[in-house]
């Protein structure tokens, strides 16, 4: 059995931050885990990667390609579907271990989690290939704290959970750049009540035109309590530690681990085992 986390998120949420701060606090458990980057547009990690789709392929080469003539969101859309009729190259880089644990830093364009299939395929596959699959989205909290701006993350990290039917952890991110009243405020949309966070916005032109759809989309949210957040502060150990046991957990990592044996001390001399008196012996 192998483990798996898609980090996924909006661009700007913080996915490679993330990646970096699990790898490094693994670390320092001695743990070890695999990073795999599929982003074809990312440019520079500060942690080592074990498998990178630019290698197979990236949104670069596309764009300069005269015969395709894609832009950034075109070219990123043709790398992954070209990705997904290569899995082969993916299978190979992973190898076969056991108990292997790996962090797919993956792309923010939300239309992969909606209309197009490829995350739905990626996750198939994995489980396939006897992966645990969870997937992680990532909200920048610094965006959540405003009542209409919250329900539209909410709805995106909903649309992720919906589309790959794995156990699912949604994540606030950037919790250490927040001011002490903001994190005051942010402590209601951790476990939100939405109605509530929707009724103290301010009325708008459009909040006025569309209250009922919003009201809706709200009610289905709070009523069937499918999005809760947990907070990561990447300064504070505790913090991640609660981010990753709750990961963990929902893929029942450690379970199948054998546990470590104690090495076995060698048998004193009955005859001359010390008694911890100087000079005497029992």
């Amino acid at each position: 059995m192998r483990y798996a986390q898609l980090v996924m998120g909006p661009a700007g949420s913080g996915k490679s931050t993330y990646c970096s701060t699990i790898v490094k606090h693994c670390e320092a458990l001695r743990r070890s885990v695999r990073v795999v980057n599929l982003d074809p547009a990312a440019e520079y990690f500060d942690y080592p990667v074990m498998t990178d789709i630019r290698e197979l392929i990236s949104v670069d080469d596309v764009m300069e390609d005269d015969s395709l003539r894609f832009g950034p969101n075109g070219g990123l859309v043709f790398c992954m579907e070209y990705f997904i009729q290569n899995f082969d190259w993916l299978e190979e880089e992973l190898g076969e271990g056991e108990d292997d644990y790996y962090l797919f830093d993956c792309p923010g364009q939300i239309e992969l989690y909606t209309h197009i299939p490829v995350m739905r395929q990626l996750v198939d596959t994995l489980q396939h290939w006897n992966f645990r699959v969870c997937g992680v989205f990532l909200i920048d909290s610094q965006f959540m704290v405003d009542p209409s701006k919250f329900l539209s993350g909410a709805l995106s990290a909903l649309s992720a959970m919906v589309t790959l039917e794995v156990p699912h952890i949604n994540v606030m991110t950037k919790m250490d750049l927040l001011s002490k009243k903001a994190k005051k405020e942010i402590e209601r949309y951790l476990d939100p009540d939405i109605r509530g966070i929707l009724a103290d916005g301010r009325e708008g032109y459009f909040d006025q035109k569309f209250q009922k759809l919003t009201k809706a989309l709200g009610t289905v949210v709070d009523d069937f309590s499918l999005v809760q957040f947990l907070p990561l502060n990447r300064s504070d150990e505790d913090s991640i530690d609660i981010v990753l046991n709750t990961i963990d957990s929902a893929i029942q990592y450690g379970e199948d681990l054998e546990p470590r044996e104690v090495p076995e001390l060698p048998d004193d001399d009955d005859d001359a085992r010390d008694s911890g008196f100087p000079g005497e012996e029992s």
